[in-house]
């Protein structure tokens, strides 16, 4: 199983079920340096996702009580584990990463701090279960992110913004079992 990916880079590639086995490594790591256990750590993104190409980069949602106060001494924890945070600015998140090495080109796993049981938890933990559930919708997913690569256009950013649509009507599918 090879993972990584370089900055700004988009690739995907078939699922491998030894995701789920680094995903079980991984929080076996950040729990024994953090003081977090395992309800608090989940696989998230499309390698949690059974049988989809993804991208080789291991998701990690992690989820505590107030994203706002965390301090130093969590994210040097999390360093101990080999995430280093990032200077990613996103509303009620945190994101931290590992890499291949100390050039910090290559990402091999990301987490992405928010609070526990809170909005942006419930989204990311119902699109991964939303997607296992329904065998279309997962098909439709790898679909459309085969065909960004047909596109010509280039880097995450443009990656995420291709997705977004989808994605937001997998948040709404949420509101609606809400509703109901």
């Amino acid at each position: 199983m090879k993972l990584g990916l370089k900055n700004n880079e988009v690739v995907i590639v078939p699922y491998d079920k030894r995701w789920k086995d680094e995903f079980i490594r991984i929080r076996a790591e950040i729990m024994a340096c953090a003081n977090l256990d395992a309800s608090q750590i989940e696989h998230i993104g499309s390698t949690a996702i059974e049988g989809i190409y993804a991208k080789p980069v291991i998701d990690i949602l992690i989820g505590v009580a107030d994203v706002r106060s965390l301090e130093k001494p969590f994210f040097k924890e999390l360093q101990n584990a080999g995430f280093y945070r990032l200077k990613v600015e996103r509303p009620n998140e945190i994101v931290c990463a590992k890499f291949v090495d100390e050039t910090f080109e290559t990402k091999t796993h990301f987490i992405h701090i928010v609070d526990l049981h809170k909005e942006k938890w419930r989204e990311m933990l119902f699109f991964r279960d939303y997607l296992n559930a329904y065998p279309a919708i997962k098909q439709q997913y790898e679909n459309m992110k085969k065909s960004f690569l047909k596109t010509g256009l280039e880097g995450i950013l443009s990656y995420t913004n291709y997705k977004e649509a989808f994605v937001q009507t997998i948040f709404s599918k949420m509101m609606e079992e809400k509703r109901d």
